[in-house]
């Protein structure tokens, strides 16, 4: 059966999941999957449920902080998902971010933060890991928040345009960043987490 996961090369398993079907849907981006499967509720009986899994593999998220100007670095770029769903422009204020693509989250998001705002990492330090939709998706991101000077910025950034990366870099101050979140000026839910988890752990 294949697996779940592109970061895993382990078929899960666990006392109150049977895994008996997997039926490849897609391969022409990242790979979708339909499962089907048995849970045991809570009441012991057992029910076949059928599910499809979309595995796009994990990732790295990073929040560029300057604690003393209390600032933040986050970028602009074009999400067609979000423009079909009613995202007025389709562009989307982030925290950079990134797959693993086979590497370890840090070498990652060091090399994502660089590519895209142009800044060179320091000391990223990472804070937590969280599923961002996992109803649908396997996805499983590392956050990390960093310091940054100035003198950091190595190039421009703006991400790769050999990928159809065409990346605005932004710095505003955490206290704006924030209040964006109230008013819907900053809507994605990766860079929500990492500004909140900087304001309530200056």
């Amino acid at each position: 059966m294949p697996v779940a996961n592109i970061e895993n090369t382990e078929t899960p398993s666990a006392e109150h999941v049977r895994l008996l079907d997997s039926q490849l849907l897609s391969d022409n981006w990242y790979l979708l999957r339909k499962f089907t499967f048995e849970l045991r509720r809570r009441d012991g009986s057992w029910q076949r449920q059928s599910r499809e899994a979309y595995d796009r593999g994990n990732g790295a998220a990073l929040l560029l902080f300057d604690p003393r100007r209390r600032t933040v670095v986050l970028t602009r770029q074009f999400r067609l998902p979000a423009f079909i769903n009613g995202c007025a422009d389709g562009h989307l204020i982030e925290a950079c971010a990134g797959l693993l693509d086979g590497n370890d989250p840090e070498t990652c998001i060091r090399k994502e933060a660089e590519e895209e705002t142009g800044y060179r990492i320091r000391a990223p330090r990472k804070v937590f890991e969280a599923y961002m939709s996992p109803g649908s998706v396997t996805e499983k991101l590392h956050f990390f928040v960093a310091e940054y000077q100035a003198e950091d910025r190595i190039h421009a950034g703006g991400g790769l345009a050999d990928e159809g990366e065409d990346i605005e870099v932004i710095e505003m101050p955490l206290a704006e960043a924030l209040a964006g979140i109230a008013t819907g000026l900053i809507q994605d839910g990766k860079t929500v987490m990492l500004l909140q988890h900087v304001a309530l752990n200056p």
